[in-house]
């Protein structure tokens, strides 16, 4: 069943879950019951373990009530991380799966563009590791298809110091790099940061003779 909260700090804690399904009931309203019954079904589907789900006695805990302005039950009242963010009046089963599902959507959403935040910043630090850095298959002294062998020799021509990053150990900075970039193909080659291209680019500017300039920044 439900979690029942019984006072003012179990409800505060409640508010601390990212997203929380909370339920102003009273034993004697039967709609009541069949929502605690609703929310208990809920609780027990494996996408919404991440949920928590509660009920509150909207008459036990007056000050609550009226802060959040119940004023008929049952009330179900969706938070995230402590905010308000919907409600339901009535015992609309399908209009609270749906809300519950929408919102728990919108949490994985939001979960995901959390997690790409640190692969940005990571990709940030492996472009700048180096003023010259190259993002391959291999490494300069085992390059694993001819592209990057080609621009290992080129730049080792050069003489102008590098780094490399071996992109085949690492799936998340190997697909990362190539939205991050714009760029969908390895090697690729960043000068201070900032992308320069891949192997045709390079023999480009060998052919221009703007290389080494390119590559000393």
């Amino acid at each position: 069943m439900p979690l029942l909260l019984t006072n003012g700090a179990s409800f505060e804690t409640a508010l601390k879950n990212p997203l929380s399904v909370i339920h102003f009931a009273a034993d004697w309203v039967e709609q009541c019951a069949q929502v605690n019954d609703l929310l208990d079904a809920l609780s027990k589907e494996i996408d919404y373990s991440g949920v928590k789900f509660c009920t509150c006695p909207a008459e036990d805990i007056p000050e609550i009530s009226l802060k959040y302005q119940i004023e008929a039950v049952p009330t179900i009242l969706l938070f995230r991380n402590g905010q308000e963010i919907d409600r339901v009046n009535g015992a609309d089963a399908a209009k609270i799966t749906a809300k519950v599902k929408e919102h728990c959507r919108t949490e994985s959403s939001v979960g995901k563009v959390n997690e790409k935040e640190p692969l940005e910043a990571r990709l940030k630090q492996l472009i700048n590791k180096h003023k010259v850095m190259l993002f391959m298959k291999g490494d300069r002294n085992a390059p694993r298809c001819g592209f990057s062998k080609q621009i290992i020799a080129i730049l080792n021509d050069t003489g102008v110091s590098y780094d490399t990053f071996d992109i085949l150990t690492d799936e998340d900075v190997r697909q990362g790099l190539k939205t991050y970039s714009d760029w969908p193909t390895y090697p690729q080659l960043y000068v201070t940061g900032e992308l320069v291209g891949g192997l045709d680019i390079v023999k480009e500017m060998l052919a221009a003779g703007d290389l080494v300039s390119t590559l000393q920044g």
